[in-house]
């Protein structure tokens, strides 16, 4: 009787999650000549008119089909903004990421010229195209779209794996805006050294790039900016599984931890939601069944403003005809690994089918994703909108920064805006457009939500901007182990660990612009750092310890 009532309860909340949403076609892709055509594996980026943007595997002007990137309005109206021909690149898969000018980034799969391995390029909301470096039999082919560090800099991934299966070498590459190009590690061809990352790195609260290797099941790294490469440990058992191609990456939950979904291989053949800590623990939380939860997803996951984990599985829910792995669905799973299926696509294809990229939630509260358009690799698609009934919100880039440096703010309604404050500290602000204003950090800011005030209501943001901390100076400037240091600078409250060089030492704070820190056993001479919930500072002055 109690195992009843468990499942009634079940199918209650199963229906009252139908009852809530809402999903709708905005826009069937291939109803004109030259549209993007699918399958769309990227991220889609919200841009600073509110429009949509991202990039088709397929589609274009061209003949030879060599994907586009486009933007959408909320509305449903697509604009090719440009559209590939093979020698100029071809089939970008990774979508785009929007860079703190306005511009929008992503990576062509191959093409362009010399070794035709993909280039990096940029692209201006009217469509202007700037390429920013070309790949070379060196340095792999890209999948995913580069993404901007708190330092202003691009951090992306690169495979040499062109079959998708079993160990070869990749990459982790930083850009600088301007196109400078650097390898910051190299993955072997053997399993001990692990290879092939496809997907995008993310950037984690402690200022390190955390990342997937589809591969042998080791699966997991970080990296520093300054190479401080770490394998953090493999999901083990057969649970990651590498398809062609693997777009899918890590994403930082509000709790710390991060969050990911993988097709699955051995004892999950389905596909998994797993949770990693930052130390490299992996987590499973479900294993999908391939009928009503789906199967094969190989997207990231998104969190929405209800603190929930949203993703795609790209075959399951409803078969489509006798044989057919059925059209796909939406789900949604929470940080305890509660699963729930939030849309089924219907097994004719007439709503989408066989979804691959990545959700977004748009600030005004809805989720948007594309799809293809029917069932047997139809490469139409549409493009498609979600409503949970979550509320508008703000959100900014870059997720980081230091007092009095620019912020960009994301949103709806800024018209007759009349505050803007960080965790409460009230801000300067220009309103530049009805969805986008700008807001420099305020002095005496600390980590924590942005609020908007507008005429139609108070919206906040969906994650904790980080204030980073500055270290100005020190005093004294040498001395031996044992020696009081008073560390003075800006946004230095709530720090959490001091370091002289690479040794951490005990510490007291005493105020948002002072700490005092002993200089411990075994320091050697070297910069001065103070990690605070706004990530690490270093002096640019170096402390000289004696004997």
């Amino acid at each position: 009787m109690k195992k009843f009532w468990l499942a009634m309860i079940a199918l209650a909340l199963a229906a009252s999650m139908a009852d809530a949403q809402t999903y709708k076609v905005l826009y069937n892709f291939g109803s004109k000549s030259g549209d993007p055509l699918g399958p769309f594996y990227g991220v889609i980026a919200q841009g600073r008119d509110g429009s949509l943007y991202s990039t088709s595997f397929q589609g274009g002007s061209f003949p030879i089909l060599s994907g586009t990137v486009f933007r959408i309005t909320l509305e449903g109206k697509p604009t090719v903004l440009y559209s590939f021909h093979g020698s100029d690149g071809a089939n970008p898969v990774g979508g785009l990421t929007l860079g703190t000018d306005g511009q929008f980034y992503g990576t062509t799969n191959w093409g362009g010229p010399g070794a035709e391995k993909g280039r990096i390029f940029k692209i201006t909301p009217g469509g202007t195209m700037t390429f920013l470096h070309d790949f070379t039999s060196g340095d792999g082919f890209p999948f995913a779209a580069p993404v901007q560090g708190i330092d202003g800099n691009f951090y992306g991934t690169t495979t040499n794996e062109i079959t998708h299966y079993g160990a070869d070498e990749g990459a982790v590459y930083k850009m600088t805006p301007s196109g400078a190009y650097t390898r910051l590690h190299v993955f072997g061809s053997n399993v001990a050294s692990v290879g092939g990352p496809d997907g995008p790195v993310v950037q984690g609260k402690d200022g390190k790039f955390y990342g997937i290797v589809w591969c042998c099941d080791r699966s997991f790294f970080k990296i520093t900016p300054s190479v401080d490469f770490q394998t953090l440990g493999t999901a083990g058992l057969g649970y990651l599984l590498r398809p062609l191609p693997l777009t899918s990456g890590l994403i930082q939950g509000s709790d710390g931890n991060f969050f990911g979904a993988s097709p699955g291989s051995g004892v999950r053949p389905n596909g998994i939601v797993f949770k990693l800590t930052p130390a490299g623990t992996f987590i499973l939380l479900h294993g999908l069944d391939g009928h009503g939860d789906g199967a094969f997803p190989i997207a990231s996951l998104v969190q929405a403003t209800d603190g929930n984990f949203y993703g795609t599985a790209q075959f399951g829910g409803a078969p489509s005809l006798i044989g057919s792995p059925g059209c796909g669905t939406i789900f949604q799973v929470t940080s305890a690994g509660l699963f729930t299926t939030v849309y089924t696509f219907p097994s004719d294809g007439s709503m989408g089918c066989n979804p691959a990229g990545t959700l977004v939630q748009h600030t005004n509260g809805l989720l948007y994703g594309a799809a293809e358009s029917g069932p047997w690799g139809n490469t139409g698609g549409v493009f498609f909108s979600l409503d949970l009934g979550l509320p508008p919100f703000v959100r900014f880039i870059p997720e980081a920064s230091r007092v009095g440096q620019t912020v960009g703010i994301f949103g709806q309604s800024f018209t007759g805006t009349t505050a803007v404050n960080f965790n409460g500290t009230p801000a300067s602000f220009t309103v530049l457009s009805d969805t986008y204003l700008t807001a420099p950090v305020p002095s005496g800011a600390t980590t924590g939500f942005v609020i908007v005030t507008t005429p139609g209501g108070t919206l906040t943001s969906n994650k904790k901007f980080q204030v980073r901390p500055q270290v100005l100076s020190f005093s004294p400037a040498s001395g031996p182990v044992g020696t009081t240091v008073v560390i003075t600078g800006v946004s230095l409250g709530g720090a959490t660990r001091v370091t002289f060089g690479s040794t951490q030492t005990s510490f007291t704070q005493s105020s948002d612009t002072q700490v005092t820190a002993t200089v411990p056993s075994g320091a050697l001479t070297g910069h001065v750092g103070v990690t605070t919930t706004g990530a690490a500072s270093y002096g640019h002055d170096v402390f000289t310890v004696t004997p």
